[in-house]
This record gives structure tokens, C-alpha cells and sequence, in this order.
């Protein structure tokens, strides 16, 4: 089950914007194979993370207004073509990015970008150790807009996008939880720090689907009730 939930700037939640139900053909040696093969060579259409693209349409269709949705998704949904997609449709998007694109004129990367930009600020944030304690972290926040490239094999299908990177780093090593660093892009500007800060307050809303999923696992028993079914059939 893929889903999207709707939840305002606010944090409150709206309800379910788009879900999808799949399940595979093959289980087992899928990790295996994606060794052998170059997955940015392969369709989107051909791919189970298809499904970020679909979602992203149905909800937008959903709620109508295209151009007041910001999609939110983790370092899963970094996929060039929900970039290309969000701008045919008119929407906007925030991923946390795990991939390090070409940029410029090709001939380096972001990283390599974002590596040149001065902290523009500092941001302090609450949050929880490993133990479940209060604590806070000092985010070091920058910030650039870029020209970003598509996949090599699919420069001729996919055009370059001009988009904006934020990156927000903690400052020093923390004792009892891993180190924030979190690397996030989207089509939306991005001119000051308070611009910033408010992308990344936005992206924190992001765990409140976490915490939906749990509900349906844990509190819900969802995927016992699923192997019930399947052994009943």
C-alpha cells in the first residue's frame, strides 16, 4: 500500500489524498538483480516507483487547485521524472534527495555546488535521543538554486530543471542519535533563511504518514488481518 496523505501547512491532518495497492511477481532476487542492471536506464513505467508518479496525479487531481500542493516525500521518491511530472501538472514538490545529479553544464555535480555555498544561517530545532530524552540540535542552513541535470540515458526525454537545494547540517556530533544532515530540493524559491526554515518545517510533516502507517500496522493489526485473508483464500 502506497499512500499520500493530505495535511495542511499547519500540520493538520486532511485525510487520504491518493493510495495504491500493488504486489510483486517475483519476490526474491530483486536485490540481486538490480547489480546487474543500471535502474536510470530503465522506463519509469517499468518500475514500482512508478507509483510516486501516479500518486502524485491522482492527489493533485484530488484537491484540485494543482498549484497550491507541495508533495513531500522521503530520500525513496528522489526520481527525476516526479520532478518533470510536478511541473507538466503545475504542482510543486520538497524531496529529500539521496541522489547526487549532474549539474550546471555537466560537468559536475550538485554536491560539488552546494560545497562552494557559505552557512546563510542557523537554525535550533527539539528533538528526542535514541532513549527517547529531549534534546536540542543547531542546524547549519544553506541554500542555492541550480541547474539540474536528468540521467545521462535520459537527457533526450527528460529536460534539465532549474530547482533549489537546501542542505541543513547539525553542528558538532551528537552523543545518543545520528547526526541530522538532511539534503532536500524542490521547485519552490528559496531567498532568505526564513524561506529555508519553512521548507524545512514542511518536510518535517512528512513523519505524520510514518506515524499513520504505524497506527495501521501496530494498532490496526492491518497486515495480520492481510495474511488471515491470503490463508483463508
Amino acid at each position: 500500500m502506497h499512500s499520500s496523505l493530505a495535511v495542511t501547512i499547519e500540520g493538520v491532518p486532511l485525510g487520504l489524498a491518493a493510495v495504491k495497492f500493488w504486489t510483486r511477481k517475483k519476490f526474491k532476487g530483486t536485490a540481486a538483480l538490480k547489480k546487474k542492471i543500471n535502474p536510470t536506464r530503465i522506463p519509469i513505467e517499468k518500475k514500482e516507483s512508478v507509483r510516486w508518479l501516479e500518486n502524485l496525479k491522482q492527489s493533485t487531481q484530488l484537491l484540485d487547485h494543482s498549484e497550491r500542493c507541495i508533495h513531500i516525500g522521503d530520500r525513496e521518491s528522489d526520481i527525476y521524472e516526479l520532478f518533470c511530472a510536478a511541473q507538466e501538472i503545475g504542482t510543486h514538490f520538497l524531496i529529500r534527495t539521496c541522489v547526487d545529479r549532474l549539474a550546471g553544464d555537466g560537468d559536475h555535480t550538485i554536491a560539488d555546488e552546494m560545497d562552494e555555498v557559505a552557512v546563510k544561517g542557523l537554525h535550533r530545532i527539539e528533538v528526542r535521543d535514541s532513549n527517547g530524552d529531549p534534546d536540542q540540535a543547531v542546524l547549519e542552513i544553506r541554500y542555492r538554486k541550480i541547474r539540474v541535470l536528468p540521467p545521462i540515458g535520459k537527457q533526450k526525454r527528460y529536460p534539465a530543471l532549474t530547482l533549489t537545494v537546501i542542505h541543513a547540517e547539525e553542528r558538532g556530533t551528537p552523543k545518543n542519535r545520528k547526526k541530522i544532515d538532511w539534503k532536500l530540493i524542490t521547485d519552490l524559491p528559496v531567498g532568505s533563511r526564513s524561506d529555508a526554515i519553512e521548507k524545512l518545517e514542511w518536510y518535517g510533516l512528512r513523519w505524520k504518514i510514518e506515524v499513520f502507517h504505524k497506527i495501521l500496522k501496530s494498532g490496526c493489526k492491518a497486515e495480520e488481518s492481510k495474511l488471515r485473508t491470503a490463508q483463508r483464500l
